[in-house]
């Protein structure tokens, strides 16, 4: 079932390239405005550019989620999903493994460009890559909680964001201080394990609670 349900996804995708793109074109525009907002304070920049990163990826990758559930409860689809797929954790795993690689890997590759545009310190890359690596896929498990409660309510992306800020707020603030911490020459294997243990916790917890939440909303609607 995952595997089917990921190729599926990866099908969707390729079909439809602009909604995949919008989160990545989001994330470089924003990064662009703070880099001109700084002006010629270049210090100032690098010594904001870590948060700067983490809360664009994180507003980034809500961008992505919104959509996550939507295209499949719009065409009826959805309904099919929730009595049809067995088990329903793996299907949504897949959904959801195709988020990841197509919003947080993306961005993670992406991160070297924004680190020179926000001019991050050559020492900091390291564990801003690695970080991201780690972090994005919590992001992405918590917020397909948060899609599946309110993909058929209407304003569904200010009430996600709203939703999912607290529960995001870990991964934010363990990333910006292992990047910081990485700039500084400090170590931030603390940091980096936490984000991994939160990751490895929304794999375990997650696909089971978005399951239900989908069934939920299939209910409502």
């Amino acid at each position: 079932m995952f595997a089917v349900q990921f190729r599926r996804e990866w099908l969707c995708v390729l079909r439809s390239k602009d909604e995949a793109l919008n989160p990545l074109v989001f994330l470089f525009l924003a990064a662009s405005l703070f880099a001109i907002g700084f002006g010629g304070s270049s210090d100032r920049l690098g010594e904001a550019a870590p948060a700067i990163i983490w809360v664009l990826v994180l507003l980034a990758n809500l961008l992505s989620l919104e959509a996550l559930f939507r295209r499949d409860f719009e065409d009826g689809a959805l309904e099919q999903f929730v009595l049809f797929a067995q088990p329903q954790f793996a299907a949504v795993l897949g959904k959801v493994a195709v988020q990841w690689c197509a919003c947080g890997l993306a961005m993670t590759l992406l991160a070297p460009l924004l680190a020179l545009m926000l001019n991050l310190s050559a020492a900091a890359l390291p564990t801003l890559l690695l970080g991201l690596l780690l972090g994005t896929p919590a992001l992405s498990l918590i917020g397909a909680v948060g899609a599946a409660l309110t993909v058929g309510l209407g304003g569904g992306g200010v009430l996600l964001a709203l939703l999912l800020a607290p529960l995001h707020l870990p991964v934010l603030v363990f990333g910006v201080s292992a990047t910081l911490d990485g700039g500084a020459g400090l170590a931030a294997t603390a940091q980096l394990y936490w984000l991994a243990g939160i990751s490895v916790l929304a794999l375990t917890l997650t696909p089971f609670a978005t399951a239900a939440a989908l069934r939920i909303s299939v209910e409502r609607s």
